[in-house]
């Protein structure tokens, strides 16, 4: 987009032109609500640099994959004569990267030769369904890799012994578990941080979205700080656990009761958490499956022919 002086005037024909868009779609978004209407001068429609900032603001959110519904949304949210400049800054700290790791790239040759030298496309395939590996456009034999480190990891665990294809199913059921700890830390801080960002209209100013995307910044790394602390602590204990059984110097823990995360459907946690409160929904859940369990055993312990209330058990 060329840089244009914001006092200017400009005809919808070299608007479009300067912002690399079409007549069409400005007026599109002038039916949508997107745009301000133009100032009517005699029997010409002239628009101002608000409409030269506002498309920029629009392209800008667009390339980060927002629709247009939820652009308005935005802009009447946040653009009530205060401007955009927070919550844009807001979007792009919250879009940006989580991570310092630089994407690297590697080629066909290079990937077979880290993976024990012969080819496998299925291997390979796999990798970048599941985000491993980026096809580079345009060339077969070269991929992105956005994270050097994960695909080291898979290198060294293929190199001690593990197949390619239990590598992908560790990754998958990992990463089930990542997200599930993702979406709690996410919930917890918007409780008790951005929440008063979000649902007060009072807190909706350019000063107060730079105050939220600093909080971002801040506790962006706090989330890896506690796994890595959290899974080194447990590594350590079970690692300890496994050695001490498998050398016959301790008896397994078989009345240990660990836990598991279980992919459960948005709906049903959140029809949970109103029924007896996000604080009890694990518990509630789990014994549910519990009383659920001991119902089957006792279905299959009952004789034929007999049911759970000859027992004297209420249904």
């Amino acid at each position: 987009m060329t840089d244009l002086p914001a006092s200017r005037t400009y005809r919808i024909e070299d608007l479009a032109h300067h912002t690399r868009t079409t007549v069409r779609t400005i007026r599109a978004y002038q039916d949508k609500g997107l745009l301000p209407r133009p100032e009517r001068r005699g029997r010409a429609n002239l628009y101002s640099g608000i409409h030269l900032t506002r498309l920029g603001q629009i392209a800008h959110l667009l390339d980060r994959g927002y629709t247009l519904a939820s652009i308005k949304e935005l802009l009447d949210a946040w653009d009530t004569g205060r401007g955009l400049g927070g919550v844009l800054g807001l979007v792009t700290e919250v879009e940006g990267p989580w991570t310092d790791e630089e994407p690297a790239r590697i080629t066909r040759d290079e990937l077979n030769a880290r993976f024990g030298g012969a080819p496998d496309d299925d291997a390979v395939a796999e990798a970048v369904e599941l985000g491993v590996l980026e096809q580079v456009e345009g060339d077969q034999d070269t991929f992105l890799v956005p994270s050097p480190q994960e695909l080291s990891v898979a290198a060294e665990l293929h190199a001690a012994g593990v197949p390619l294809a239990a590598i992908s199913g560790h990754l998958r059921e990992l990463r089930i578990q990542v997200e599930h700890i993702a979406a709690r830390f996410l919930e917890f801080t918007t409780e008790y941080v951005f929440a008063r960002y979000l649902d007060d209209p009072g807190h909706r100013t350019d000063a107060h979205a730079a105050e939220a995307a600093s909080w971002v910044r801040r506790l962006r790394p706090l989330a890896q700080q506690t796994v890595d602390a959290e899974l080194a602590r447990a590594m350590r204990a079970f690692a300890v656990q496994h050695l001490r059984t498998s050398l016959g110097t301790e008896s397994p823990p078989h009345t240990r009761r660990g836990t598991r995360s279980v992919a459960l459907p948005t709906e049903t946690i959140g029809a949970v958490e109103r029924l007896v409160g996000r604080e009890h929904a694990s518990t509630f859940i789990a014994l549910a499956a519990e009383r659920e369990v001991r119902a089957r055993i006792l279905d299959d312990l009952t004789p034929p022919g007999r049911s759970r209330n000859d027992l004297g058990e209420s249904p």
